[in-house]
């Protein structure tokens, strides 16, 4: 009996944040682990349903890098780097596509809609959503996303889970590869999201001892970047993240996609189980 308590424990802590959100729109972004991992790609699909089901809107935007280069050594494009970010060619690209916009974006939606949800996979050059254009020539076709057209978000977002592979329309009309935790954030801005969340394959932001901490401001995050505490590729990704909050985008949340259902945790717990960043 006590285990049953617990449960309806439970759904009863998450009533105020269901009441919060109702009607309000969250971005996710998944990549790396819980996007590869089949358990944690299945558990990721049903907290968005969850969400879906209580009347949350939720946009999903995935990642796949690492499935992009294993296609693209299988087809022998060595794929290359520059600062952590991948030099995109002509048969990078198509590469690009067919992971990003073919299979794995038809394989998260085939999920989702198996498992009862309803979803509608699409990439940034989808209706107009996403328009870009190359600002680092040493990387190649890969853009920096310089408009929002939300309108088929908003057609979407009310019926459907909306899940978005980060390619964009470049100036000539072709393709662009774009980082999807950029894209996340730009998209997260255009339409008013209340959250941003990341899902990463670590706890979330660290101290110089390898603790979580579970909040921090704008400055503080600034201050840690300037100290060298985060470093490395978390940088980048808590930039991006500040660059949304100063667009509009209430709270980002860097969580640990290796938990599973650390999407409901940290939507629906007051702790959450991973780090915030708020303004200020």
């Amino acid at each position: 009996m006590e285990a049953v308590i617990a449960k309806a424990r439970v759904l009863v802590e998450a009533l105020p944040f269901i009441s919060e959100f109702r009607g309000k729109t969250v971005v996710v972004k998944i990549g790396g682990v819980a996007l590869d991992d089949p358990t944690l790609r299945q558990r990721f699909a049903e907290d968005l349903i969850l969400l879906d089901w209580v009347g949350i809107h939720v946009v999903v935007v995935h990642g796949g890098g690492k499935q992009i280069t294993a296609l693209a050594d299988r087809l022998g494009h060595k794929a290359a780097f520059v600062d952590g970010q991948r030099v995109t060619d002509a048969a990078q690209l198509e590469v690009v596509e067919m992971v990003l916009g073919g299979q794995l974006n038809s394989e998260l939606v085939r999920l989702i809609n198996h498992l009862g949800g309803a979803a509608v996979g699409l990439t940034g050059c989808d209706g107009g959503l996403a328009k870009a254009e190359v600002r680092r020539p040493e990387l190649g076709l890969v853009g920096e996303v310089t408009t929002v057209d939300r309108t088929v978000l908003d057609r979407l977002v009310s019926d459907f889970i909306p899940v978005v592979a980060p390619l964009a329309t470049g100036p000539d009309g072709k393709a662009l590869n774009v980082n999807a935790d950029v894209f996340a954030a730009r998209l997260a801005q255009a339409i008013g999201a209340v959250k941003l969340v990341l899902l990463t394959d670590i706890a979330g932001v660290l101290d110089g001892a390898g603790a979580l901490l579970p909040s921090l401001t704008d400055a503080e995050a600034r201050d840690l970047i300037a100290r060298g505490v985060i470093r490395g590729g978390m940088i980048p990704k808590v930039e991006n993240a500040l660059a949304a909050l100063a667009a509009g985008v209430a709270k980002i949340h860097i969580i640990d996609g290796r938990v599973e259902h650390a999407l409901l945790l940290e939507i629906f717990t007051a702790d959450g189980v991973g780090t915030q960043l708020l303004p200020g």
